[in-house]
């Protein structure tokens, strides 16, 4: 009967040195041997037969297989090695779609993932978790979402701006600008070159931030206004509350990831040189796992809205009741009553539209209600 102990672990390998010497005595009783060192019989003659074949290491052997007969073949392992050297930050899922593409082999996603851990090309994953809720537009260009990234310190100390532009529905990247600072009028240059290449989209989806917002109350921008200009409708996201902008957050986490994790930057023009070459890659090369491993170029097409070369002025029809927002105070007067509007609006012609109930009215900015008055009430308690 095999005692409960087993080796001892302290002193394994010498146990087993010990129990062959003592068993490979004549007479050896070896039976008794094994039940006094906590072992089966079948585990003794196993060390004694390792013993007589005058072996001097008595420590347990890697139980690894000496062969491998559905191991994937050497040149296959050495093409997935080089793949991941060309994509350093791809993972097994793009790697295993980008190796049927151009050479019409398919391997399981596991098995990628397995050859490319065996070459030490996966360190462990230490990202937390991020959960979006997700929508998407029908069609291409009827929503670009906008945002700048988190600014990042360059190794001359200064710092950059990722100002990033996105298609809602093709995920596709139409910009990606490093900026020197959030400044309206730089953002306005950057979606003109933006514009000239890939035409205007129906709307932009933006947080309440500079230079698109200016608060939750008077969130309104001059900046805003331009866009209005060019029938863009302007949508502003809940304040605290990012998962509306899903996609654009997780196109930072890999814009991080693959470009800012890779290599420091000293200035500016780097930042860009990168940013240019990367966005070709994002958008014709990657896969992209909400697009069923395609490519966002597969799924995207330019605006048929171009540019206009004046910014127009908005237009309103002959029966609509107009008001000019006044330059110094930005207010409006209606029945001799002053009503103070957003301070985007100063010099712009609004338009007065009737709402339930009766007194209420809605001052629009073209197509864009900008804020309610209640005629009454007391002038300044317009919402």
């Amino acid at each position: 009967m095999e005692s409960p102990m087993p080796w001892s672990d302290a002193s394994i390998a010498e146990q087993r040195r010990e129990f062959v010497r003592m068993a490979s005595k004549e007479g050896a009783n070896i039976s008794l041997l094994c039940t006094r060192f906590g072992i089966s019989r079948t585990t003794g003659y196993k060390w004694l037969r390792r013993g007589r074949g005058s072996e001097e290491d008595f420590s347990d052997r890697s139980r690894r297989p000496l062969h491998h007969p559905t191991r994937t073949a050497n040149w296959i392992e050495d093409l997935v090695v080089a793949l991941h050297e060309e994509r350093q930050v791809w993972g097994a899922r793009k790697i295993a779609w980008e190796l049927e593409q151009r050479a019409s082999l398919k391997l399981a996603t596991s098995t990628v993932h397995a050859i490319l851990k065996r070459h030490d090309r996966i360190g462990p994953d230490t990202r937390a978790p991020h959960r979006f809720t997700r929508f998407e537009k029908s069609s291409c260009n009827q929503m670009w979402q906008m945002d700048f990234k988190g600014y990042v310190t360059l190794t001359s100390g200064a710092v950059c701006h990722p100002l990033t532009v996105l298609d809602d529905h093709a995920r596709f990247a139409v910009g990606l600008a490093a900026c020197g600072e959030q400044s309206g009028e730089t953002v306005k240059a950057r979606l003109q070159q933006v514009f000239r290449r890939y035409g205007l989209p129906e709307a932009f989806y933006m947080d309440n931030g500079a230079p698109w917002g200016s608060g939750y109350r008077d969130r309104w921008t001059r900046f805003d206004v331009w866009l209005m200009k060019l029938g863009i409708r302007v949508i502003h996201g809940r304040p605290y509350y990012p998962q509306g902008r899903g996609k654009i957050e997780r196109f930072h986490r890999t814009l991080k990831h693959e470009v800012f994790s890779v290599c420091p930057f000293n200035t500016l023009d780097q930042v860009q040189r990168r940013f240019d070459e990367w966005r070709t890659i994002y958008n014709m090369d990657r896969p992209h796992e909400a697009l069923d491993m395609n490519v966002p170029a597969s799924r995207y097409q330019p605006s048929p809205r171009t540019l206009p070369e004046t910014l127009p002025e908005v237009e309103y029809g002959p029966d609509e009741i107009t008001r000019k927002v006044d330059r110094t105070n930005a207010h409006i007067t209606v029945n001799r009553r002053k009503w103070k509007l957003p301070k985007a609006f100063k010099g712009e012609t609004v338009a007065l539209r009737p709402r339930y109930p009766d007194g209420v009215w809605a001052v629009c900015f073209g197509a864009t209600q900008i804020a309610l008055i209640d005629l009454n009430a007391n002038p300044g308690n317009n919402r």
